[in-house]
This record gives C-alpha cells, sequence and structure tokens, in this order.
C-alpha cells in the first residue's frame, strides 16, 4: 500500500482498457486489475466494432494493451484478482485474494457479466463457437444456416423471431414441454419456425463445430449453430460492497457517464444498462474516463491556490467546462 493513485480500474475487457486508454491520454495515474474473465474469450470474432470487425477477442486485448504501453503512467496487473472493496479516507481501497492492498481516489468496476449456457450434456464443448447468445455478433456468420434456438419461453420466442432477419431455416427446441400460449406458437409457426419438444439429450459435431441436437425421442436435428436467451449475471459484487443497491440478476442503471450514487464510484461495460455489444462497452468506459478525469480536475482545483495552465486549457474545453460548473 503506498500514495493513492488516480483511478483503479477492475476490469481488462473493452470498457476497462478504453477508460485506462482516456485516462492515460489525460495524464492521470491509473492501475488496471484483469483477472482473465471476459465474456467474449471463448468467441471466435468480434462482430460489429469499427476498425475490428471479424477479429478475435485475444487480438483485441492485444492490440489494446499494445497501445496502452505508450502511456507511462498506466500499470496493467495481469492475473490479479480483486475481493474486496471500501471507502476510505483518499478515496477506495482494494485487497487482492493474495492480500495486497491498493488505494485509488475514483473507482471503475468494469467487470462484466457471466453467462450460463444452457443446460444442456457436452454444452460446453461448444459453447462461444457453434453455441451462441447474440444475433448482432454472430448472426451474419450463420446467415442462411439452420439455427436452432434453445428454451420454450417468451424470450425464447423473441430470440427465434429476432433471428428471422438472418435465416429462415429456424427452429425452436424447447428441451420439453413448451410453455407458449397457443397465439404464441401460431406466431411461431407463421413465421415459419418449426418446434420440437423432446428433452435434449446432447450435442454433436466436430471439434468446437456444432453439427447435430440430439433428443431422446425422434430424429437428430441437423444445425449449424444453437442459440440461446443469455441471462447473464453481473459482476458488481465490488459495488455491492460500497453500498450499491445492485441485483445481479440484471444491468445496473446509472447516470449518465456511468456515474453511481456512491461518489466517485463508475460502472461500464455489460454490467451497465446498455447495449452489450463490446464496441458499446468501449464507448461507455471512454465516457466514464471523460467524467472521473473531470471530476478530478474539480477536486484538484479547489485544493489548489493557483490553477495551472494545463488546467486553464482544460476549462477552455466547453464539455469539461459545463461539468466543473455542476454542483
Amino acid at each position: 500500500m503506498s500514495a493513492p493513485l488516480d483511478v483503479l480500474i477492475v476490469g481488462g475487457g473493452p470498457a476497462g482498457l478504453s477508460a485506462a486508454l482516456m485516462l492515460g491520454r489525460a495524464r492521470r495515474r491509473v492501475l488496471l486489475f484483469d483477472a482473465g474473465q471476459q465474456r467474449n474469450r471463448r468467441s471466435r470474432r468480434i462482430g460489429g466494432f469499427l476498425t475490428r470487425d471479424g477479429c478475435s477477442p485475444r487480438d483485441l486485448l492485444r492490440i489494446s494493451r499494445q497501445q496502452l504501453r505508450a502511456y507511462p503512467t498506466l500499470e496493467l496487473r495481469d492475473g490479479v484478482e480483486i475481493v474486496s472493496a471500501k471507502p476510505c479516507a483518499s478515496g477506495f481501497q482494494l485487497r487482492s485474494k493474495t492480500g495486497e492492498v491498493f488505494l485509488g481516489r475514483k473507482l471503475l468496476v468494469a467487470t462484466g457479466v457471466t453467462d450460463s449456457p444452457p443446460p444442456i450434456p457436452n454444452v460446453e464443448r461448444f459453447y462461444g463457437r457453434g453455441v451462441l447468445h447474440c444475433p448482432y455478433c454472430d448472426g451474419y456468420e450463420q446467415r442462411d444456416k439452420s439455427i436452432a434456438v434453445y428454451g420454450g419461453s417468451t424470450d425464447a420466442l423473441a430470440l427465434a423471431l429476432e433471428l428471422t432477419g438472418w435465416t429462415s431455416r429456424l427452429c425452436l427446441v424447447s428441451d420439453g414441454l413448451c410453455e407458449l400460449r397457443p397465439a404464441q406458437r401460431r406466431r411461431l409457426s407463421a413465421s415459419g419456425i418449426t418446434l420440437r419438444e423432446e428433452p435434449i439429450t446432447g450435442l454433436k459435431g466436430r471439434g468446437s463445430q456444432l453439427e447435430r441436437i440430439l433428443f431422446a425421442r425422434g430424429e437428430d436435428l441437423p444445425v449449424d449453430a444453437l442459440f440461446f436467451h443469455a441471462k447473464g449475471q453481473a459482476r458488481l459484487d465490488l459495488a455491492r460492497e460500497l453500498g450499491l443497491d445492485a441485483d445481479r440478476r440484471k444491468p445496473l442503471k446509472t447516470a449518465g457517464y456511468g456515474k453511481t450514487r456512491v461518489p466517485g464510484l463508475y460502472v461500464a461495460g455489460d454490467a451497465s444498462n446498455h447495449v452489450q455489444f463490446a464496441i458499446v462497452a468501449a464507448g461507455e468506459g471512454a465516457a466514464a474516463a471523460f467524467a472521473i478525469n473531470t471530476e478530478l480536475l474539480k477536486e484538484d482545483i479547489a485544493g489548489s491556490p493557483r490553477r495551472s495552465r494545463a488546467v486553464l486549457a482544460q476549462e477552455a474545453c466547453q464539455p469539461e467546462t459545463r461539468l466543473l460548473r455542476r454542483a
């Protein structure tokens, strides 16, 4: 434990890395912790990320980290799991699983969410490759192919209808009795989506490429992909420790720029209540960094009898000035 840093960032995905980049460019002393639990780490590609469309998540992280090395006030700690957080006189105190203690004036939680794949035998073998959950991330690569949608709920119905934009070869597999009402079943049929309610006994394919869904009764279903409605759990344990009322079953609603009701605490990325795309997470991280730096500037100015040229130049920028004048 040493003198407090300007910002502590927990989470090394697009949101955390983007925030670190912006704060490094603002010459803030930043320490980022990455436990290596990115939500998309098992995916083949990232879809819809401008300039990085189709690149692997691993390559995106590698390129991002290379760019961060240019900023001397940034430090990344790999494999460090932060297990507790509490307020302190300087801002926040974090403790790692190994007992290290870190101090920071501001804290950004960018730990994302954890997805649970469908409860199908051997699903882990295909998860992230043939078993998917985001049509916007992976739907284009599965266009005009045979796609199954898992589940018998209204969420599964909505996902199946959404996927009609990518293919007409769709089947809803409910893995048991489907709970859809007659009107919903008619809508399914009218959209050209077949329904199979037999219990699923497993998945079959070559390597990680899904080829068939196996049922307790009836013929196998040839498919190229299986989509499911993801009910990800937000990783917000640290935020809850700091007094934030956060429900892990749903994303957190934050104020603008990822600000929370806990002073100095920000949340960005998939754990926040916005569209859960990698590029959106990166944008949220940048926006949070802007707000964090503005808040730090405000505190620095209030505590300094003279304003430096850098601060005067910062104040001349209209958006920052508006924020600084807020109570």
